[in-house]
């Protein structure tokens, strides 16, 4: 079994996603189910940035994917980033960021995922999703890694190609013990604020900052059921005044 998590900038305009965009992805989720995922949901909502994240046998991968991208370009205020994808890599433009990871058989699929929202593309986004996975990477009870940064180029399963050209990345990490998503999410978290310009934001805020920063949101997607990480591992980075 894999997550499959795929981003796409859909919104009608460049800075939040409309409650009317939400509601009617969500009503959609369920027809992922039907084409073979065993749980889907729409995981991160980061500025004008939506992931909808499956878990799913590895014989539906490409089936699934695609029923993704179709939901999001059924319920698209504009095509934007659905129109960067390309059967071929010479006519990809930016388009839709995606990630994998494997999931261990005998586990409960739990993951973490990680959305970046960007205002004007700026390019050292992709430095920072490199961080998160770097600081996932050979930690305890990680089982895989994914970052759509990885993908460009390489054509996505059951959707085709994208251009390196495509921005907002999307990171992807599968974990086997519930236990350890605080530890290892919080480690992930870290890596992308200690870079320069960098927010992390609840699930669903807009992108309200200033021109040259990039927003993050971060997920745990845990057997179908998702929580927004954001308040609680900020709260637990509060300093104690004494």
């Amino acid at each position: 079994m894999k997550i499959t998590s795929i981003g796409a900038d859909i919104s009608g305009n460049d800075v939040s996603c409309s409650k009317t965009l939400i509601k009617n992805i969500e009503s959609d989720i369920p027809n992922l189910l039907n084409l073979g995922a065993y749980k889907a949901a729409l995981t991160n909502i980061t500025g004008d940035d939506v992931v909808i994240s499956a878990f799913v046998p590895d014989e539906k991968l490409t089936t699934v994917n695609q029923g993704i991208v179709d939901l999001l370009q059924k319920n698209a205020e504009d095509l934007g980033d659905i129109n960067g994808i390309s059967t071929t890599m010479e006519g990809a433009g930016e388009g839709v960021s995606y990630a994998e990871a494997e999931i261990r058989q005998d586990r409960y699929p739990d993951a973490i995922i990680i959305a970046f929202d960007t205002y004007g593309g700026e390019s050292f986004v992709h430095k920072v999703a490199d961080s998160v996975m770097k600081a996932a990477r050979g930690m305890d009870q990680v089982t895989d890694i994914g970052g759509s940064s990885l993908n460009h180029g390489q054509e996505i399963p059951g959707v085709g190609f994208v251009s390196d050209e495509t921005d907002d990345p999307v990171v992807v990490v599968t974990v086997e013990d519930i236990e350890s998503i605080g530890v290892i999410a919080g480690a992930m978290m870290g890596a992308a604020l200690g870079n320069k310009n960098v927010y992390l934001v609840r699930r669903g805020s807009p992108s309200y900052v200033i021109p040259g920063s990039v927003i993050m949101s971060i997920t745990a997607y845990m057997n179908g059921n998702v929580m927004d990480l954001a308040v609680p591992l900020s709260d637990k980075m509060k300093i104690l005044r004494v």
